[in-house]
């Protein structure tokens, strides 16, 4: 039986899907939208001109630190590998947050599709700039607009195309 609410419903849907089966649909649906997320960012990047932001090496290696975690190598070798580090941490946050949608799903929650966008756009947020916020590398209370805007249409954008996704597998 399914209950609605003003932001959805509540139930098990028409499929009968499994937890197990969730989590690994909300798993591909957060790589579709972290795919999604890095062609806005990389478009974003070609259409102003702008460098790629150094915060995920810098999350990198603040995380090294705090876990006694040496990162191998020396000069370019070293930062080679935090180049490389830096945008992993982005798609495991994004397949992260897609199997969390995915739990949601088995445990009966189908939002409205601009709550569902919203909450999603909310949770990648928090998991992309939570750490950094927290290591000290990034203060988003000192963003500007641009830089807001800069870092939120990527992120609705990964939402939407996660939401999209997870409502395709329950048709």
């Amino acid at each position: 039986m399914m209950k609605k609410t003003p932001v959805g419903v509540f139930g098990k849907g028409r499929r009968g899907i499994s937890t197990t089966g969730w989590v690994l649909r909300g798993a591909a649906a957060g790589a579709a939208g972290t795919t999604a997320l890095n062609a806005v960012t990389y478009l974003d990047m070609a259409v102003r001109g702008r460098g790629s932001s150094s915060t995920p090496e810098q999350t990198v290696e603040k995380l090294a630190e705090k876990a006694h975690v040496s990162i191998p190598g020396q000069g370019e070798k070293r930062e080679n590998r935090l180049q490389g580090l830096g945008p992993l941490t982005g798609i495991v946050a994004g397949v992260g947050v897609g199997v969390l949608v995915g739990l949601a799903r088995a445990a009966g929650f189908r939002s409205r599709p601009l709550v569902g966008t919203a909450l999603t756009t909310a949770g990648v947020l928090v998991a992309a700039n939570g750490p950094m916020t927290v290591l000290g590398i990034t203060d988003p209370r000192t963003w500007s607009a641009t830089a807001w805007v800069s870092d939120v249409v990527p992120h609705v954008a990964y939402a939407a195309v996660v939401k999209s996704t997870m409502d395709a597998f329950d048709r």
